[in-house]
């Protein structure tokens, strides 16, 4: 074995990412739809935080979540899908190992921040079909703030151990990341020691984070489903169970990729490893990209505005 796979190093400069291994013939074919994915979330983002700033009437807590969610869409995004196209487009593999480590903290921090607005606004959608009539002296502006705050702090707070967890390992077998970006557990498999405090932590975050969130959502929704079934015609359920499609379709985004993912790389032991990495890239892309056309789409508000600002003309 030659020297530069043996030598240890607390530290490495650099790393190596890799991109899809095995897929490497066709990675610029595969940067078309992820480049192109990529666009349409900024855009769509971009769009939704500049008709909620401009238009009065979406100033509610509803519109409050949706901004923090796009925000956070924007940056958890933009975290890993430049890297990945640079990579794609012009083979720059290398990166630093703490830009790997901030890398690292900004996917699962804003991952788990996503996760925690969802949850916000299942609880807005709760009060406001559960309790209309004190959803404005619930939902506070001061609420919102500190439920975002809270959300905000949770995230940053639990996700913070991974990058002094990954740190404090000796890197003695390679740099080469089999991946397009610093995701915790393919760096720590990196490392030449017992990483088994790093597998118990990335499970206490799961189930902490995903568990929890998934639970209350359930929780919010079996009381609305109770609300709208006791509501008196078939119209009035449905219209009211309409307000909560967007946020259903956003659910789904975020927790279905995820699951399937989670489900693959644990029990998928003979599925290649490049799958694996297109379903990753899936988790990457579509939660950011479906909640603004799905906004868009089903929210008249945000609907009138866009098609007010596409056929504007000057008089």
């Amino acid at each position: 074995m030659s020297d530069s796979n043996t030598t240890d190093f607390t530290n490495p400069s650099t790393f190596i990412l890799l991109g899809i291994p095995g897929l490497e013939a066709a990675h610029i074919w595969i940067s078309i739809p992820f480049c192109a994915m990529y666009t349409i979330a900024m855009l769509g983002n971009f769009t939704i935080l500049f008709i909620i700033k401009t238009e009065p009437s979406l100033h509610e807590p509803m519109f409050y979540f949706l901004c923090m969610l796009a925000i956070t869409d924007l940056v958890m995004s933009t975290s890993t899908i430049p890297k990945m196209l640079s990579i794609f487009w012009f083979n720059s593999r290398e990166i630093s190992f703490s830009a790997c480590l901030t890398q690292m903290y900004f996917i699962h921090c804003f991952s788990a921040m996503e996760s925690g607005i969802l949850v916000a606004m299942a609880f807005d959608r709760y009060v406001a079909i559960c309790h209309p009539l004190r959803h404005s002296a619930i939902l506070t502006n001061s609420a919102v703030a500190k439920i975002g705050l809270a959300v905000v702090m949770r995230s940053g707070i639990i996700t913070l151990p991974y990058p002094f967890l990954v740190r404090r390992y000796p890197y003695c077998r390679t740099n080469i990341i089999p991946h397009f970006y610093c995701g915790h557990m393919a760096v720590v498999k990196l490392a030449c020691a017992d990483i088994r405090i790093n597998s118990y932590y990335g499970l206490f975050n799961l189930f902490s984070v995903i568990g929890v969130d998934v639970f209350f959502i359930a929780v919010s929704y079996t009381q609305i489903l109770r609300a709208i079934f006791r509501l008196p015609t078939k119209d009035a359920q449905l219209k009211t169970f309409g307000t909560c499609i967007s946020h259903l379709c956003a659910i789904s985004a975020l927790y279905i990729p995820d699951l399937v993912s989670s489900l693959i790389q644990r029990f998928g032991h003979y599925v290649p490893l490049h799958f694996l990495i297109l379903i990753t890239s899936v988790y990457q892309l579509v939660p950011p990209m479906i909640p603004p056309i799905i906004y868009g789409m089903r929210t008249m508000q945000i609907r009138g505005r866009l098609l007010q600002l596409f056929t504007h003309k000057d008089t």
